[in-house]
Formats: C-alpha cells, structure tokens, sequence
C-alpha cells in the first residue's frame, strides 16, 4: 500500500467529541472507512470539561438538597459538603483528564485516530499537524465532518487576560473551591457552576446582564433559580454588567457598571460560545474562518456537496445529547448517499432530516430547583405564527410531589396548539423534574393530540401526575 492510498478514506471526521465519535460509529456500521482527527482528548469538551464533570459536581449538591426536604431524614445532612471528596469523585469521572478508554472504544469500533491539528486543504483534503510537527494531508472519497465544537467567548475588557479568569474549563475542573467566586453570566453554565461552587463553600456573587437567568426558558424557570440561589447565600444582582476587571495581588476586583467594587479570589465569565472553527481552513473551500456553519436537515454544509458539520458548531442547538442525535442522521445520510442508489428520507421526521432541530429540543438545568424544557415556550410558539394557549400548574398542588419533598417549590407549563390541539412545548421547574422532561419530548415530538393524552394515565402518587393537572388546567380554562 503506498502513502498516499494510506492517507484515502471513505469519511474524515475533524474532531472526537461525543459527536464526532457518533458519526465515526455510524460510518463504520455501514462499512464506511473512517479516519478521526482530534487535536486534544478523545472524548471532547463533554467528558473533560462540560457535561460530566459539572453534572459530577452538582448531582451531591442536589441530593443534599432533597434530603434537607425529607422529614426524618433532614438532620443527618445539616453539615457541610466534603468538597474534597466531591472534586476527587469528579475527577474518577474525567477519568484524570486521560482519554486511553475512549481511544480504545474508537479503535474498537475500526475508526483510525490522528492525533494533531486538522484543518482543510481544499475539497475533500484535511491537513493533520502532528504534535511532532509533521504534517500528513487525508483525502476523503465521500464525506469531511466538521464536529469540533465550540469555546467559550470572554468579554473586550481591557487587562482581561492578565487576570487569568475562569471560563467554563477552569470552573469545572478546579481542584479546590475558592473562597469568593463572581460568575458574570445568566445562562445554563453561569446558575449551574453558581449552584455548584456556593454548595461547595465558595461565596458566590453572580452579575446578570439581562433582566433574569435562563432567558431561553419561560420566566418563571429564572426566577425560581434566582430565588434558590439567593436563599442558598448566592448575591444575585440582574440588570448589571461588568466594567473593569483587574487583579491586584491573589485578589480579582470587579467593577460594575453602576459602580460598585466586589473583591473575590476567581471569576468565572459565562458570556457566549464561539465555533472553533478560527484556524480550520475553511477559505480554502470558499467559506469565511471562524464562522458557524449553516447547514440543512441531514447536516451537508449549504453550497456543498460532500462537507458535512454536526454539533456546536453548526450552531442549532448546544447540547450534547442534540448534537449525537444529528451525528446519527449524519452518519445515515452520509451512507446513504455513499450507495449510490441510496434514497434519503429527508421529509420531516424522516430518518434523514433533524427536524427535531426545529420542534423538539430538550434540555434540562441541573441546579436546585432543575429547570427542564422542550419545544417552543409561549413567546417562541406566538413569534412563530402558533395560535396557542398556555396553561400552569403549581407543582405543589401534586401528591407526588409533596411525598418527594417537604414544601415542595415549582411549576410546571404547557403550551397547546389550539388549531391541532397538540403540545407545542413543555416546561418543568422543581426538585426532581429532569426525569420527567423525556415523557414531555415524547409528547411533543409525537404530535399526540391532547384527546390522547387524556388516556395516558400518570401513576399516583408519583409528581409524573402533573401531566394529569395540566390537562385538567386546559379543559377548565
């Protein structure tokens, strides 16, 4: 086999994340040879620095927090975290930072690894620097797959970088809590890293920039979650934004834009993600660096024929568990057109077409109480043309959920279509609720009409039978 035959592969995929890794799983199923090329850890930014360890460091505080809501129970948990062992635990969770099991899966499965820096050099060409220096070029006879994610985004704040402040990284993989800790953000990562590092004895203060936290959700999420975090002992302060950051000494001091000065030790800036796609030669096939990548419902890049991106950086939805389900249908597509005579399902929900990209995303807020959400909320429904209804219900009025916890707090929306009587979104606020938001995602990609629904009977007593109540909400209204 000569050099250049070794370097040929059905599929290229630039990045190993959990995305990434998916599509080389399903190329490979369908006899696809499949060449990976990943610059860092094996793995990507979900088991090293985002999904697992953060959801290792707040799954103990959100027990904690259940068990302080259980009569006879609550006493035994009055003290503090061991945030040694916690952090210890998150680490056995990362795996040390060390990829060898995921490379070894990848190899398992019959996809070849490049270790380095690959970017594109020109159509169906990838470019891999290896740590060493040396480049090799890979062509591909069917598909290149962008899946290499997203970084976080740090603000135009003079000095910043001397600062050394947290992103999203640092927050999860610190190995002691710092004493004082402002987080500068209002979205999932800014109240989740607040939730973890004030249960694990950091005093937290948290500047929001909008009028509340979640702001992608319905109200009411941000607001129980402010509220929790404020009882908690977290300084919440909305409306507010940063004006100069420096550090003087060990102490980071923080100017707010109405002036006042906060001293703290870190500080965590959650602000925004930007595709790493800076330095991917992507002006080599016409496209702009740095940019997100537009893509259509089976993933190929707009304008192309064989470039395909999945994950962050096609910029659909920032999540994990979205970006393998695009994977799959990437992977699908990719097969398909690689037969030949393959005919694409590309209708939407078709086998093809991530339509669940447009209707359907869930995604749950692992703070205390957890937020979880699908669908459109009432002001995407309405800006879409939906003539909807939505309708509440206060979680506490459930059997259910007074047994899981003592003075249970939350609530819970539905939003019907009123033209099709189906359910255009789901959202749930309260101890517990992340369990539910896959009977509502059902539900939701589904189409079940609320006729239907009636016969999906909850079981009691369970907090499941809020499904019960809503419905109820909407036939009285």
């Amino acid at each position: 086999m000569t050099e250049t035959e070794s370097n040929a592969f059905d599929v290229v995929v630039l990045g190993a994340g959990p995305v990434g890794e998916n599509v080389a799983d399903r190329t490979r199923a369908a006899g696809l040879s499949t060449a990976v090329v990943e610059s860092e850890l094996v793995g990507g930014e979900c088991s090293y620095w985002a999904c697992m360890p953060s959801k290792a460091l707040l799954r103990p505080v959100i027990a904690r927090a259940d068990a302080r809501r259980v009569p006879g129970l609550r006493r035994s948990v009055q003290g503090p975290l061991d945030t040694s062992e916690v952090l210890a635990h998150r680490n056995y969770y990362t795996s040390d930072w060390k990829d060898d099991g995921q490379v070894q899966w990848l190899e398992g499965i019959g996809a070849r690894l490049f270790r380095g820096h690959g970017r594109l050099a020109g159509e169906r060409r990838v470019a891999v620097t290896a740590p060493d220096g040396t480049e090799r070029v890979l062509t591909a006879r069917h598909a290149v797959v962008v899946a290499t994610g997203s970084r976080a985004v740090l603000p135009d704040l003079p000095g910043l970088a001397e600062v050394r402040p947290w992103t999203s990284r640092e927050a999860t993989s610190a190995q002691e809590a710092p004493g004082r800790l402002v987080v500068v953000g209002g979205g999932v990562v800014a109240a989740e890293m607040a939730t973890a590092w004030q249960a694990l004895g950091s005093q937290v203060t948290l500047l929001v920039r909008g009028k509340g936290l979640l702001s992608r959700m319905e109200p009411f999420a941000g607001e129980l979650v402010a509220g929790a975090l404020t009882e908690a002992g977290a300084d919440v302060r909305t409306g507010t934004s940063v004006e100069s950051v420096t550090r003087e000494g060990g102490t980071v001091v923080v100017v707010t834009d109405g002036g006042d000065r906060i001293e703290a030790d870190e500080i965590l800036f959650a602000t925004g993600r930007a595709p790493r796609t800076d330095d991917l030669g992507l002006d080599t096939v016409g496209l702009e660096n740095g940019s997100w990548l537009e893509v259509d419902d089976s993933g190929r890049v707009t304008g192309s024929e064989w470039l395909y991106a999945v994950g962050d950086v096609s910029h659909r939805a920032l999540l994990t568990h979205q970006g393998k389900y695009q994977a799959r249908i990437v992977g699908a597509a990719i097969a398909a057109r690689a037969a030949g005579d393959g005919v694409l399902d590309t209708e939407p929900w078709g086998a093809h077409a991530a339509t669940a990209d447009h209707a359907a995303v869930p995604q749950v807020v692992f703070t205390d109480p957890e937020a979880a959400s699908v669908g459109l909320s009432l002001a995407e429904a309405e800006r879409a043309g939906h003539r909807v209804r939505a309708v509440d219900v206060d979680l506490s009025s459930v059997a259910g959920a007074g047994l899981y916890a003592d003075g249970y707090k939350g609530r819970a929306r539905m939003v019907v279509d009123l033209e099709e009587e189906i359910v255009r979104g789901v959202t749930f606020v309260g101890p517990g609720v992340g369990e539910l938001i896959h009977s509502a995602t059902i539900a939701v990609v589904g189409q079940v009409p609320i006729s239907r629904l009636w016969h999906a009977v909850p079981s009691y007593p369970t907090i499941s039978e809020v499904w019960l109540r809503l419905l109820e909400a909407y036939r009285d209204a």
